[in-house]
């Protein structure tokens, strides 16, 4: 009997634990939460110098509640006619990541696709959802940046230099469709 019991305090002392920790990064990180949520909310107030919005809000018809920033870098009449991708597509981009406080968090810098330096290559339902729902407003060329917020980035995970409920800052160049598939 005396067994049961201790077996019985360290499952509940284990449930409590695992417990507590679910809590606790959200508690962890309530400020820099607030801070991202407060970073989103400037950034959408953004304007050009003539007064109109700096970022397009694109919301994919998929999810009413979500949305990315964008603020295309390039002439977008010079890429008309290039391919976009879809959601299965593989794409080559270059990119730079950096959070909402500036802190540099990832890049394509070192990565080599076909022996070309600086290019990353994934199949874009594999990548952040922020990604494909930006992406596919690309065309081959555009460069843009593209502010995701946390929902549609990592959420309350980490990765990398990425903390828990990040705003994600990206500079995207999308460079290439490999192996284009035409829709069905």
């Amino acid at each position: 009997m005396k067994k049961l019991l201790v077996f019985i305090a360290v499952c509940i002392a284990i449930a409590t634990a695992c417990s507590s920790d679910s809590g606790s990064t959200w508690d962890k990180y309530a400020d820099w939460r607030e801070y991202n949520k407060n970073w989103i909310k400037d950034m959408e107030k953004r304007t050009n110098p003539d007064g109109t919005p700096y970022y397009e809000k694109v919301v994919p018809p998929w999810n009413p509640q979500g949305y990315v920033l964008m603020h295309y870098f390039n002439d977008r009449k010079l890429t008309e006619g290039n391919l976009s991708p879809m959601y299965t597509s593989t794409i080559d981009v270059r990119y730079k990541l950096h959070l909402a406080d500036g802190t540099p968090a990832d890049s394509s810098t070192n990565a080599t696709t076909n022996g070309v330096k600086g290019i990353y290559r994934a199949k874009l339902n594999t990548l952040v959802a922020g990604w494909y729902v930006a992406l596919p407003e690309m065309r081959c060329g555009d460069s843009a940046e593209v502010i995701v917020p946390y929902a549609l980035g990592y959420g309350g995970s980490s990765s990398g230099a990425v903390l828990p409920y990040s705003s994600l800052r990206f500079n995207i160049r999308l460079v290439d469709i490999p192996y284009y598939e035409t829709p069905q």
